[in-house]
């Protein structure tokens, strides 16, 4: 088993190549904070975000249903307005104390989680699977095709035991997916290690 550090330069989550690209200009979508989950309002717009890059979960009524840093990704590229139960519009500071009171690590999470959305990837939750995210190839959707890695978001001064380490590759081994341990720094950066099984 050998751990292997990637970077920005290699093939693994490799930066996404920016184009000069001319978008329409949409209405940010409304959604609702409330008993810790965040809701969109049923609108054309929210089914977008679904249907283009998965974020979130479709319910059966048109809205969607997204995890908290989910929302605080799209309230930072301003394409939500999050509301509390009294209507009154939740910014990127207020969301975020909420929602690290709710979810551990969440910070560390979060810049794990923007970092491959900012490369082009569609990372989701990966609870069932015992780790933080999964995340797919490009131009690969949920449904279409199998996740390629999970990913475990640690801060580089945080240490586990071995036992850990083997516990997390037993995670990726047996749901046939490749390990990436995503070390963020306090500069808040992010470094890639993939960890594989080797045969001697």
């Amino acid at each position: 088993m050998t751990a292997k550090k990637k970077e920005e330069s290699e093939d693994v989550l490799p930066k996404k190549e920016i184009k000069e690209e001319k978008h329409e200009h949409k209405e940010p979508v409304k959604a609702y904070f409330s008993n810790e989950r965040v809701l969109t309002e049923s609108s054309d717009n929210a089914r977008e975000l679904y249907n283009q890059s998965r974020y979130g979960n479709l319910l059966e009524d048109g809205r969607v249903q997204l995890s908290l840093i989910e929302a605080l990704y799209l309230i930072d590229k301003k394409k939500l307005i999050a509301y509390d139960s009294k209507n009154k519009a939740i910014d990127f500071e207020k969301f975020l104390k909420k929602s690290q009171k709710v979810e551990p690590n969440f910070w560390v999470r979060y810049f794990v989680y923007r970092d491959i959305r900012n490369r082009g990837y569609i990372i989701k939750t990966a609870l069932k699977f015992g780790a933080d995210f999964r995340i797919y190839d490009r131009g690969v959707k949920p449904g279409e095709d199998h996740a390629r890695w999970v990913v475990f978001p640690v801060h580089e001064g945080s240490n586990f035991t071995w036992y850990e380490f083997s516990a997390k590759n037993r995670v990726a081994h047996s749901t046939k997916k490749r390990l990436l341990i995503g070390c963020v720094d306090d500069e808040g950066d992010v470094t890639y290690w993939e960890v594989r099984w080797l045969r001697p």
